[in-house]
């Protein structure tokens, strides 16, 4: 396998879980050297630097002059979403592959352009999608997948944490659509296999919500192939949380599974064919194919290191993973002007 050598853009929070990755995953160890670090507060960055201990990394404020003078094969981008364009920009103008935190643009159009961008650069450009490199929607995948449950008809999630995070999400606009349900939405998609189509979105700020906009949203997407996907969520819902992935009910024509996020999966098929309720048999939801696509963050950054290797795109490209950017969107469209929208990347 290659040496990778990289810049990271971003030496925030979401830093840590990067290069926690990089140093402690099996799957990385050895494959990248960081040549640098860049943030608007250079104090930050070297803060990073001496925590993972990097050593002679170049830090600086000015992305274009650190990928000037180090020349690195990838950029690794965890700035807010805001700067998320101009640094993905600067990253493929320097030729460089490059894996971004999600959302992969803050916009429609300007995701639209990152994967244009890319294109005519012959460079990779990924997003982490970290949430479908885990083992329970892995392993759903696979059970739809083998057809047990029968044809897929519909798939329903809830999601409802109080989380108190501080910092740039109590501002932002839509912060429940745009900064976690996208993880949600993209499952939802993998899981099925289906191309969303439209949506009708209701988003509200719930009284009580330390957020300033958009805390909870009810949204209604339909797949293709006559699959709903229900959404309901909820960052400002104090008393019971759920899993970070959610609580999930996954419905096909032979039989139900109930995924409360963890680790308890029920899976039932109907089992005889007579009687007011019929009876039913209890499933085994298979293990995922591959363990080393169970490891969330790491996982993604293996695929996006060994799609690069393979000559391939990675599963989150980003010319795939706009079809999740163009659900939250249509969403957040659908309940501004309270329509149902269609879905069009």
């Amino acid at each position: 396998m290659l040496t990778f050598t990289a810049v990271l853009a971003g030496c925030g929070g979401m830093s840590k879980g990067w290069l926690s990755a990089l140093a402690d995953s099996d799957l990385l160890k050895g494959r990248v050297r960081i040549v640098g670090l860049v943030d608007l507060d250079r104090a930050v960055a070297e803060q990073r630097a001496a925590e993972f201990n990097l050593g002679d990394v170049v830090i600086s404020s000015d992305l274009d002059a650190v990928l000037a003078e180090t020349k690195p094969d990838l950029l690794f981008d965890v700035a807010i979403p805001a700067a998320r364009e101009a640094i993905v920009t600067t990253g493929l103008h320097h030729g460089c592959h490059v894996l971004s935190e999600k959302p992969m643009a803050a916009s429609l159009a300007a995701g639209r352009a990152l994967v244009q961008q890319a294109a005519a650069a012959g460079r990779v450009h990924a997003v982490v999608q970290n949430r479908r490199f885990i083992a329970g929607v892995r392993r759903i995948k696979t059970l739809i997948e083998s057809g047990a449950l029968g044809e897929l008809t519909a798939l329903h999630c809830d999601f409802f944490v109080g989380a108190h995070f501080g910092g740039f999400r109590d501002e932002m606009d839509n912060v429940l659509l745009l900064d976690m349900a996208i993880h949600t939405l993209d499952a939802a998609r993998f899981m099925a296999g289906k191309t969303p189509e439209a949506v009708y979105c209701l988003e509200t700020n719930p009284r009580g919500s330390w957020y300033a906009h958009g805390a909870a949203a009810n949204a209604i997407f339909e797949f293709s192939d006559d699959v709903v996907f229900n959404y309901r969520g909820s960052w400002a819902a104090e008393g019971a949380n759920t899993s970070w992935e959610s609580a999930w009910r996954i419905v096909g024509t032979k039989g139900t599974l109930l995924w409360d996020g963890g680790d308890s999966f029920e899976a039932k098929v109907v089992s005889g064919d007579t009687g007011f309720f019929r009876d039913l048999a209890d499933l085994a939801v298979p293990e995922p194919a591959n363990a080393d696509q169970t490891h969330g963050h790491a996982s993604v950054i293996a695929e996006f290191l060994n799609a690069i290797e393979g000559g391939r795109p990675p599963e989150t490209a980003s010319s795939d993973n706009i079809k999740s950017l163009a659900m939250v969107f249509a969403a957040i469209e659908s309940a501004k002007t309270r329509q149902r929208v269609i879905i069009a990347v």
